[in-house]
């Protein structure tokens, strides 16, 4: 796993599957949004040899050159996605999990019908100009990690219980069970209603009110990747205060204009000091003054039964590296550690089975990055218990015979909260 200092360069293909005609292509250099396209002829070419393989009835799924990675992925007979990056030691996991986003993203802002009945192309294209937004953060060098991990990032809030109890009356009032106070991309309180919502729209939806341009409020018509593919719901936020937005997911009641500007003020008025002790969070993820190690550069802790994920790169100040640095080391040992040492998710097949499964899986692996010498490099270390992991990213100045005692008392620490 390669330490690199740039995201490199990431181009994203979409293609009519059956005539190869190209939607959209998006490209990102360094983490920011690119104007270079690739030329019409590498389109298709890449689409020519991933055709000709289904051809032969032989599934191209990646491909390595010396400075590339290429992954191709079909949607529904219908939907080609090709992605192409520069970036040294990128996974292909990472890279389809990439994919498996963006078309969520275009059925999220489309709709299922379209993408697989595809009657108009230019129409299509069109309508997928919707979706250029959500799609180029996921391309960028974002500050959420639920794109690869495939849970809701989330934050945790410090008058939780009070802001839950004012949460499920405003549900109540607004009509509907789906309601959720999203801090700068990340769900900070929910009702059960939201909290059920299935993968991918419970990561997507957040992702994008946090995407979107600053409005005070929206009426934004949706589709759930998962629960409703075919049929629109209404996606309504009400700004709170500046990256702090209420959102609700109903059907054609209730009007925006019974929302707001009198029901939201008469519910939330009376809570502005506590909502304003949540602006800090977005990029922190705990509450001010949680108790961490100083050495601890970043954390990522997974709930992998609810599909919840904590994620922060400024635990404790300003520290070298930076924090772009740390997300970008963070992400390349959880692709590292899913891929190869903990399976994705804990599913059990028969039982003797999985008993062998379980005794071989492993409970904590470590990483060095740079030199094992006191002060030099950074060390990263994961722990799974349960339905918990941990991954940590700490100083050189942690000794590495003591990075697993200090996870398992991080992860003890953090048990409550998620």
């Amino acid at each position: 796993m390669g330490e690199e200092g740039t995201g490199g360069t990431v181009h994203l293909l979409c293609l009519a599957a059956s005539s190869g005609v190209p939607l959209f292509c998006r490209s990102s250099r360094g983490g920011a949004p690119a104007r270079q396209q690739l030329p019409f002829s590498v389109i298709g070419s890449l689409n020519g040899v991933h055709m000709f393989g289904q051809n032969l009835e032989v599934q191209l799924s990646s491909a390595r050159t010396e400075n590339t990675t290429v992954v191709w992925k079909s949607f529904h007979d219908s939907i080609t996605l090709i992605v192409l990056s520069s970036e040294v030691g990128i996974s292909e996991l990472r890279l389809e999990r990439l994919l498996q986003m963006v078309f969520g993203a275009m059925v999220l802002l489309v709709g299922l019908e379209e993408l697989t009945n595809i009657r108009n192309v230019e129409r299509l294209k069109k309508d997928l100009r919707a979706s250029y937004c959500l799609i180029d953060s996921f391309l960028g060098d974002s500050e959420l990690i639920g794109d690869l991990t495939q849970c809701v990032d989330c934050v945790i809030p410090p008058e939780g219980s009070l802001l839950q109890e004012a949460l499920s009356g405003f549900a109540e009032a607004a009509g509907t069970a789906f309601v959720s106070l999203v801090v700068s991309g990340r769900v900070l309180a929910a009702t059960e209603g939201w909290w059920r919502l299935g993968t991918p729209e419970a990561v997507l939806l957040p992702w994008l009110v946090g995407s979107l341009p600053p409005q005070t409020a929206r009426d934004y018509p949706v589709y759930l990747p998962h629960g409703s593919p075919t049929v629109p719901h209404r996606l309504l936020t009400l700004t709170l205060l500046p990256s702090l937005e209420l959102c609700l997911l109903c059907g054609p009641t209730p009007p925006l204009s019974q929302l707001y500007p009198q029901l939201l003020e008469r519910c939330w008025q009376p809570l502005l000091d506590p909502l304003r002790a949540c602006l800090p969070l977005g990029p922190r993820a705990l509450p001010s003054g949680f108790p961490l190690h100083t050495d601890i550069l970043g954390l990522l802790l997974l709930h992998l039964e609810l599909k919840r994920c904590l994620f922060t790169v400024e635990p404790l100040g300003d520290k070298e590296p930076s924090p772009e640095q740390r997300r970008r080391l963070l992400r390349n040992f959880y692709t590292l550690v899913t891929s190869t040492h903990f399976p994705p998710e804990p599913g059990p097949p028969e039982k003797t089975e999985r008993e062998v499964y379980q005794a071989q899986l492993p409970r904590a692996c470590y990483l060095v990055l740079g030199t094992e010498e006191p002060g030099k490099g950074v060390r990263l270390v994961a722990l799974q218990l349960g339905v918990r992991r941990l991954l940590l990213l700490l100083s050189p100045q942690s000794p590495s015979h003591g990075l697993r005692s200090l996870a398992t008392h991080t992860l003890h620490a953090l048990t409550p909260l998620l």
